[in-house]
């Protein structure tokens, strides 16, 4: 590793455990072994909660909504997930809040992602907008403490949100987006640069185990559209029901699924695993692959589906990745894309 990553990992350690002991002082011992314990949720809408505290009058008429405020272009904003918006006007890096309050969204951010995604994260916003912060703005939905609260930040390729269980049903407190344009808008077949490329190789890879048969059944020659990831219960999906694999690629699907998961902290993870098992596992599911999109026209599908009766993961990497993350207990949810 270069000296300079060396640092610079130093560098975010230090800052971490700096900004973790000063919300362990604001919130005291019991909050922190509660955090752990839950596998650090709490800690993101703590912080939150500090920010919506920290803000003016004047910020809070700019950022800050009832818990059902439908916003006249995007409809519920609580729900609602999309691949380049902007909640509000102001930017996180704008003279519109103080230092102290973009570091506590930078926080915030750090909170909910994995540590090592941090720099993964950021070459996706310095490649796409410049930078964290930049052309990103943030919406604080509901009341701290009410029961009914939720963080949101959007902007060119990500749609992030934490609520604290305030939205029932719902993991990651509802839909997400995360995305990367590592260069030229239509990237060339290996996707070099891009951050989240190693999913589709994994999720590749299960198809690479498939026999004929499994593989007629997983390669479909469209999907639905990306932002067509409301739910459809037990209607026909396409693609190979996963209760048709093998113990092997079973195993192997499995893996996939926990690379998706990484980047999100641990009580994302466990509540996704939840909501999965509610609707019944990843037997539930079926898992397509599309022949539409195939950049190089070598048989690695950049573009593809996981999908369940209360699932959706999916995969868009022609001309360049796109994701759509939306996942609850039940098919009942609506959806805001």
């Amino acid at each position: 590793m270069a000296t300079s990553s060396v640092s610079l990992s130093r560098r975010r350690l230090l800052q971490g455990a700096a900004a973790c002991a000063g919300v362990l002082a604001s919130r005291g011992m019991n909050a922190a072994v509660a955090d752990t314990a839950t596998g650090g949720a709490g800690m993101a809408e703590t912080l939150a909660g500090r920010l919506h505290a920290s803000l003016t009058p004047a910020q809070r008429s700019k950022v800050c909504f009832p818990w059902d405020y439908r916003h006249p272009k995007f409809g519920l904003l609580r729900t609602r997930v999309g691949n380049n918006w902007n909640a509000t006007e102001p930017a996180v890096k704008s003279d519109f809040f103080t230092k102290d309050q973009q570091q506590l969204v930078r926080e915030i951010f750090e909170s909910l992602i994995e540590p090592d995604w941090h720099a993964r994260f950021d070459k996706q916003l310095e490649d796409d907008t410049g930078g964290f912060g930049h052309e990103q703005s943030i919406a604080l939905i509901g009341e701290p403490g009410s029961g009914t609260f939720q963080f949101l930040l959007t902007g060119r390729h990500m749609t992030l949100r934490c609520d604290g269980d305030s939205a029932e049903h719902v993991a990651f407190g509802g839909p997400i987006f995360y995305g990367h344009d590592a260069g030229g808008f239509n990237e060339e077949k290996d996707h070099p640069g891009n951050v989240f490329w190693p999913q589709a190789v994994a999720a590749n890879g299960v198809y690479a185990m498939l026999d004929g048969r499994q593989r007629a059944l997983a390669l479909v020659d469209g999907l639905p559209k990306e932002t067509a990831i409301g739910f459809r219960g037990a209607n026909a999906v396409a693609g190979i029901p996963v209760s048709e694999l093998s113990p092997d690629q079973r195993a192997e699907l499995e893996r996939v699924l926990g690379i998706l998961l990484e980047p999100y902290r641990t009580a994302d993870r466990n509540e996704v695993r939840g909501c999965l098992a509610k609707q019944g596992g990843l037997d539930r599911c079926r898992l397509a692959f599309s022949k539409q999109g195939d950049i190089g026209n070598d048989g690695v599908w950049d573009n593809w589906r996981l999908e369940g009766p209360a699932f959706v993961w999916h995969f868009r990497g022609a001309p360049h990745v796109h994701v759509w993350v939306n996942i609850a207990d039940t098919p009942e949810i609506p959806t805001n894309a």
